[in-house]
């Protein structure tokens, strides 16, 4: 079913608030206290909130506010996105504080700023809210005051709130702006009903469709407010972040309005942000949905699905348990598997209520909604026009006798209060909205909504007409003198407001409103700039305002103090784009000359030209040269005065590049190189130098050096031999890096070549030594002609040379040797500069044969069972070590392996098994034994063949009720080779045979099939299934079995619940393991037990906790520990506990690492032949004793 359709506004017209988005990142959650005041009596003594948002710095974005708003306010989807705003600073130096007024009082918030370093007037705006600009709002209700006191040098911005209103209550916020700087302030007002109890509701009953209600989809939230219930003063700290998160969805709102939280869309998108700990439910495996909507006479599933089928399940309706009746067909229960389903048929608004399902101790719920039929406008509302203090009536007609309908203006929802100017009334099938003593305030476009359609119409209240006398006229002032503008009006008795730029003029100290019969006058004591522009008269209650311009004219300045240069100079480094801006003021804006000496600079200049704009004044010079150093005069004028000032600027440049360096001397991979300082500095000390040196065939320079070289030498290192390199200089000032100097000659290093790498002994015979090495690290640019091996009897110094001619392979046979002696070998590299440094065996070599037992290097996917389908080919490689050639056989069951049927070929270091086409016959255990002598090692390896199995062998249809059937079935004789993983059964129709699949991968051999048509007549076949796949054939049921209709008594019989409660029991247990060292291994075992044991792994009797050596995994009751790379060290007795409130059981196995090295090993590697003597010795008494 749908859900219930979720509004983005509440009833009053006013939508939800919203929070700008914050970092990305998972900062620690901060605790923030916030005061709010929840409905009771005192209202002067808030409640304490603690709340727990997920981020330390969160923006608030306001309300918006339906009082003083004209449109809708910044789309949802706009609201995640971040607000750009100037960085903050200190200009506000009295802020405005929070206040709470009565409804009908007054109120004044006062924000100052300090104007000694301001140029001009800063920009002050305020806000409701986020979004709503109240500039455009001033009036009755709303006035805005600004001020400047010449003394202190102080802005006063004041807004005063007349005869407040409950719905004026919420955050404002007052920003101000001067050039770059930009400051903000956000406060409360709290409005508070004067002598009125609140009544207590139920939250529910706001959700709750009375009868005769059209729009099922909306909740009265105004009333919600104005009748909250009354807490007591002493309520304890609560913690609302923690009452949300662990509420249902539905209940955001109600906690919204019970702790005074208005701002729940930004509180939920923060909850959003955490990451959750989702917790698993133990006895629902899918619960209801958070809520269902269904038309009135309609049905409605109520579907979860439960995690065990055994548990008890009881419905809920508003708290009271549902009980189905065998007479009453209003509620249905249904079973489907581990679905259990609630049908409602012929929903009811009685049916409109909140349903819960609990199975054991837990519990999910949901909200039905049911909605009726949609209310029609019969007869729309007319427009009307009409004048100050007449009486407006709109009538409307609608189908329904009764229906809730909604009174719109402007598309806001009109207040119909005890204190609201507005009236409804309902007479029937008509609407009635009254407005008794209308005013300009009501014009606008009135609409009526019903859940079935709208109607509106415009209503025009116009003021009446003034006699003006005595008209305002425009005046223009000097700073500091009076003003005085007056006006005439006819009757005399008519009060007034007086405006300027659109802000209400209130009178103070400097600033005297005079109003005698017909007279109104306003004088000002001295003028000042902000006094300056249009000045209004406004007669109350009259349309006709008068207005004229006041020009306030100031003498020019140049403030030159704000350039913080001294001595007024500025410096610059040639070739870069010179701006200078300097503020200047004057009323009107002055006229400015730019001048160098006598030469004016012009608007239109290409490279240098003077601009002005607003409050000040700039030279511009795009690519400055040496020749614009000098003395600038600025030049103003204006009808008040002159004013001139003088500006220096200074242009600087980077030295000249050095000549070209010189190289006297070049190494293998370094040179020394000379140079000689600059003929020009460029105006300021040389700093330093930079190198940079490349290849002479190369474009690419590459730096030497990053710190900065006093001397006038240095000396390049880490060069290529034998590649011609040229070197550079650049000379460097506190201007900057001057051009490269020209490049040096070319030179070339050259060097000899390192000795050979890893020189070991590959093999040794009676008469013979093998030796093989890596070519050097480092060749020399001369190149690399070949080696020169020789060898020297040990305790003597006469080296002899092997090889007569340099060999260009790492590897040489020395010849010729005596048996039983021991010889040391060295091995050089030569080139055209010469032999490099001798690279020698660290031990001598024992001139006779070796000889290495066997050993099987069997592959990690052999040492488990090899399985292979039939028909699929098998090729199988199996390395292995010995010397001389060792003598390989293979065994199967103890018999020599078919050479017809199964090809086996053998080489130096592995053994090779193939079959081209495998059978079931080749399943079983092969035995692989290598022989060196008397040196004998095996290997198993287990090959399984697997096929598909054969059907069950017989399936019987053991009873059958209603529209169930149960079938039984025993296994197939024929497995496949493989364990059987389940079972797929079918069902068809004996009239069209056509055959269905019931279910798959069906693991018992006993199945009760449901949902079967009443009065059909079914067969059902069975297919078995293995790792290959599905049974060709499937075993069919001699018998069918007929369906029969309702009124036949059906025997049922009484069966217990099983209890599957056992204690922990191991049903394969832990093998005894030979790990290798340096590979992974794994010991595995599966235990049996209900509920879930704890399982918990041992070594030496010692549990294994945080080892990173070691990895545990639990999957469907097999338990394996995986030992990563092994050593000898790893090797002892295993043990795997399992654990629960039932017993416990454990099972051990014993691990042995091997590992070492061979004798041949030992001989490459030049250990001492006493050392291996000892060392095979240790090795074979160990093997023995095990």
């Amino acid at each position: 079913m749908p859900e219930p359709t979720k509004k983005d506004e509440t009833p009053n017209g006013q939508p939800e608030e919203g929070v700008a988005p914050v970092s990305n990142g998972p900062p620690p959650l901060p605790e923030i206290s916030l005061e709010v005041s929840p409905p009771q009596e005192d209202a002067n003594s808030p409640k304490k909130l603690s709340i727990e948002l997920p981020n330390d710095s969160v923006p608030a974005m306001g309300r918006k506010d339906s009082v003083w708003s004209l449109g809708e306010g910044q789309p949802p989807e706009e609201l995640e996105k971040p607000i750009d705003t100037p960085p903050l600073s200190t200009l506000l130096i009295e802020k405005p504080q929070s206040a709470t007024v009565s409804v009908g009082g007054d109120v004044t918030f006062i924000a100052k700023v300090e104007g000694k370093d301001l140029l001009r007037k800063p920009t002050v705006k305020w806000f409701k809210g986020k979004w709503m600009d109240l500039a455009s709002k001033t009036g009755k209700h709303l006035q805005l005051k600004e001020t400047f006191d010449r003394l202190s040098k102080v802005h006063t911005f004041e807004m005063h709130i007349i005869k407040a209103k409950e719905n004026y209550a919420g955050n404002y916020r007052c920003e101000v702006n001067y050039k770059d700087k930009f400051d903000s302030c956000s406060f409360d007002l709290e409005v508070q009903e004067s002598g009125q109890g609140s009544q207590s509701i139920d939250i529910r009953s706001a959700f709750k469709r009375s009868e005769g209600q059209e729009d099922a989809g909306e909740l009265d939230f105004s009333g919600l407010l104005k009748h909250r219930e009354i807490k007591p003063d002493d309520t304890p700290e609560i913690d609302v972040w923690e009452i949300l998160k662990n509420a249902r969805p539905d209940e955001y709102e109600k906690i919204a309005f019970m702790y005074g939280i208005t701002d729940l869309r930004g509180l939920l998108r923060r909850m959003k942000k955490i990451p959750k700990e989702e917790k698993k439910s133990e006895a629902f495996a899918k619960k209801l949905e958070p809520a269902y909507q269904v038309d009135k006479g309609s049905k409605i599933r109520l579907v979860v699905d439960l995690a065990d089928p055994t548990v008890d399940l009881k419905w809920y309706k508003n708290g009271q348990e549902i009980r189905p009746t065998p007479n009453q067909r209003k509620y249905i229960f249904e079973h489907k598997g581990t679905q259990r389903i609630m049908v409602i048929n012929n929903c009811t608004l009685n049916d409109d209520a909140a349903y819960s399902v609990a199975a054991g101790d837990e519990k999910c719920s949901t909200e039905l909604f049911v909605k009726e039929l949609p209310v029609k406008v019969v007869k729309g509302i007319e427009p009307v026009k009409t004048t100050v203090n007449e009486r407006i009536e709109l009538e409307c007609e609608v189908s329904e006798e009764g229906a809730q309908v909604k009174w719109m203006k402007n598309g806001v929802e009109v207040p119909t209060g005890v204190r609201s100017r507005y009236r409804v009334k309902c007479e029937g099938t008509k609407h009635y909205l009254v407005i008794d003593d209308a005013s300009r305030e009501d014009t606008g476009t009135y609409s009526i909504m019903a859940t079935g359609g709208t109607s509106e119409a415009h209503i025009q209240v116009d003021l009446k007409p003034l006699k003006v006398y005595q008209d305002l006229q425009n005046m223009t002032v000097m700073l500091g003198q009076p003003i005085k503008l007056q006006c005439e009006i006819y009757p005399g008795n008519v009060p007034g407001r007086w405006y300027r730029n659109g802000q209400l003029i209130q009178p103070n100290d400097r600033i005297n409103i005079i109003h005698r019969n017909r007279v109104h006058r306003l004088e000002i004591e001295a003028s000042s700039l902000h006094d300056a522009g249009d000045y209004t008269f406004v007669p109350e209650g009259y349309s006709q305002s008068l207005s004229a311009k006041l020009h306030i004219i100031d003498p020019p300045k140049v403030h030159l103090d704000s350039l913080n240069f001294p001595d007024n100079t500025m410096t610059i480094v040639a070739g870069n784009k010179l701006r200078l801006e300097i503020p200047i003021s004057g009323e009107p804006a002055p006229r400015v000359v730019w001048m160098k000496g006598e030469r004016v600079i012009l608007e239109s200049g290409h490279r240098v030209r003077a601009e002005t704009y607003g409050d000040q004044t700039s030279l511009t010079i795009d690519v400055t040269e040496r020749e614009d150093s000098g003395n600038y005069k600025i030049v103003l004028q204006n009808e008040a005065g002159e004013a001139s000032a003088c500006v220096k600027i200074k242009v600087v440049d980077i030295p000249d590049p050095p000549d070209a360096p010189l190289v006297p001397e070049v190494g293998g991979d370094w040179c020394s190189m000379t140079w000689e300082v600059p003929k020009y500095d460029g105006g300021s000390p040389i700093l330093g130098y930079y190198i940079e040196r490349k290849k002479k065939q190369s474009s690419r320079w590459m730096r030497l050096n990053f710190d900065l070289i006093k001397e006038t030498s240095f000396e390049p290192k880490k060069m290529i031999e034998g590649v011609p390199y040229e070197v550079r200089i650049f000379a460097v000032n506190a201007i900057g890096v001057s051009k490269p100097s020209e490049p040096s000659k070319a030179f070339t290093p050259l060097a000899v070549t390192s000795e050979p790498t890893m020189l070991v002994v590959d093999d040794v015979t009676d008469t013979t030594v093998t030796v093989k090495w890596r070519p050097p690290e480092t060749i020399g640019a001369a190149g690399l002609d070949g080696y020169s091996v020789e060898y020297c009897i040990e305790g003597t110094d006469d080296w002899i040379v092997s090889n007569d001619e340099l060999t260009e392979k790492t590897k040489h046979t020395i010849t010729g040797l005596t048996p039983g002696t021991k010889i040391l070998v060295r091995v050089k590299a030569i080139n055209a500069a010469g032999a490099s440094a001798p690279r020698t065996i660290q031990h001598s070599v024992l001139v006779k044969e070796v000889i290495e037992p066997p050993k099987i290097r069997v592959p990690r996917h052999l040492k488990q069972t090899y399985t292979r389908r039939v028909g699929e080919a098998v090729n199988l490689v199996v390395p292995f070590m010995g010397k001389p050639r060792p003598k390989v056989t293979w065994l199967k069951e103890g018999k020599v392996v078919d050479s017809s049927d199964i090809s086996i070929r053998n080489t130096d270091c592995d053994s090779i098994i193939f079959i081209r086409k495998a059978e079931r016959s080749h399943s079983g255990k092969y035995e692989m034994t290598v022989h060196v002598d008397n040196h004998v090692d095996t290997a198993i390896i287990d090959i399984q063949i697997v096929d598909l199995p054969g059907p069950p062998q017989s399936v019987t249809i053991e009873d059958v009720w209603g529209g169930n059937v149960a079938l039984v079935w025993t296994p197939p004789k024929d497995n496949g080779n493989a364990p059987i993983i389940g079972y797929t059964i079918q069902k068809a129709d004996k009239k069209t045979m056509e055959w269905y699949t019931c279910i798959e991968h069906y693991h018992r051999t006993c199945i009760t099939i449901t949902e079967l048509v009443v009065g059909n007549e079914y067969f059902f076949r069975i297919f078995a299934e293995n790792m290959c796949g599905l049974s060709e054939k499937a075993t069919q049921t001699k018998k069918s079995a007929l369906i029969v209709k309702e009124g036949l008594q059906v025997k049922t019989h009484e069966f217990e619940d099983h209890d599957f409660k056992e204690a922990p029991m191991f049903t394969q247990p832990l093998i005894n393991t030979f790990a290798i060292a340096g590979y992974n291994a794994t010991l595995n075992c599966s235990v049996r037990a209900n509920p879930r044991p704890k399982v918990m792994w041992m070594k030496n009797k010692i549990a294994i906790i945080d080892d990173p050596r070691y990895r545990m995994f639990s999957n469907q009751g097999v338990c394996t520990l995986e030992i990563r790379k092994p050593s000898p060290y790893d090797g002892g007795m295993y043990t795997c506990k399992a654990i629960n409130d039932l017993g416990e059981a454990q099972v051990d196995c014993k691990l042995e690492v091997k590992g070492g090295f061979t004798f041949y090993e030992l001989m490459q590697r030049g250990v001492p032949l006493h050392l291996i003597d000892q060392y095979m010795s240790e090795t074979k008494t160990v093997e023995q004793e095990k």
